[in-house]
């Protein structure tokens, strides 16, 4: 069930965001019209859609009706289900806003993927009707799907630095430029982001792309520390389980773009959030330890 704790320290986090947000959004809007109901503040429309996410129900109405009958008094001005999901569309913006301003800071050491978001099942393509003509089949290691891609970067501590959107068919390469756009350091990613002149495009940037090679590929000398990392590039994997398994960030029962947009973006401003985030228990002082015995041990 739902924790109410959890849910005041969302509200209050959400609120001190919308305090500084919301004059500086009013003044770009033309017309004086709140663009989100006068009955609701946006602080509550934008807790409600971040904790159903963290919620647990997959079932967005049902959930919407669990708070109309147990949380009436966290809520006193709640809409009815059908002017909610009216409004909520306006949300994308400040939620898109609320994302960045819940990102982390670059630390120096940083890991870049990908993984596909399927709206609907292969067999089912040529009768979707909802993302006809926005969703791109693509491939990934799981085979062949039709939807679109999630890349993102994290460093050590699990925390998101970038994240972008792209349809299924985008080469992985294509959006390194933008998401280490304000990154420093290393950057460790898998062999799909291979490429000679991109690493020499993003290394006069001050980032430096570390991958595997193929199994075609010359040998090349590469640091041990750099080696460590790249068995440590799971981490990664492990964001992304938890997005889809307990974010529900992957689901093929949109009805619409502009929910799918919510959705995606409600989860990655809940996983900013999440308490117990993976990450690298090694320290960089250990990890230098190690680095010095495999040298010296090389050189004996």
């Amino acid at each position: 069930m739902i924790n109410k704790i959890d849910l005041d320290a969302l509200f209050c986090y959400v609120d001190d965001f919308c305090i500084g947000f919301e004059p500086a959004w009013y003044k770009k809007l033309i017309g004086k019209a709140s663009p989100i109901a006068e009955e609701m503040t946006l602080a509550e429309v934008l807790t409600i859609l971040i904790w159903f996410q963290t919620s647990g129900w997959r079932c967005f109405k049902n959930f919407y009706l669990y708070l109309q009958h147990h949380h009436r008094k966290d809520f006193p001005k709640l809409l009815s289900y059908n002017r909610f999901v009216e409004i909520k569309c306006k949300a994308i913006i400040p939620l898109n806003c609320l994302l960045q301003y819940s990102l982390g800071v670059c630390t120096g050491i940083s890991f870049i993927d990908a993984t596909p978001l399927k709206i609907c099942h292969n067999k089912r393509i040529f009768s979707n009707k909802v993302f006809k003509d926005l969703a791109k089949r693509g491939k990934s290691t799981m085979g062949w799907f039709f939807g679109f891609k999630l890349h993102i970067t994290c460093d050590t501590k699990g925390e998101l630095l970038s994240v972008k959107i792209t349809t299924g068919n985008t080469d992985d390469r294509k959006t390194v430029k933008g998401l280490c756009k304000n990154m420093f350091g290393k950057v460790y990613g898998d062999k799909g982001y291979i490429s000679q002149e991109l690493f020499e495009e993003m290394l006069e940037a001050g980032v430096q792309i570390v991958t595997q090679l193929r199994n075609k590929m010359k040998p090349k000398i590469m640091l041990l520390e750099d080696r460590l990392m790249l068995k440590k590039r799971s981490l990664i994997e492990s964001v992304f389980h938890i997005m889809k398994d307990m974010l529900h960030i992957d689901h093929t029962r949109h009805r619409s773009p502009k929910n799918f947009l919510i959705n995606i973006l409600g989860a990655l401003v809940a996983y900013c959030l999440y308490p117990n985030k993976p990450s690298i228990r090694l320290e960089k002082s250990k990890l230098q330890i190690i680095c010095a015995q495999e040298n010296m041990t090389l050189a004996t």
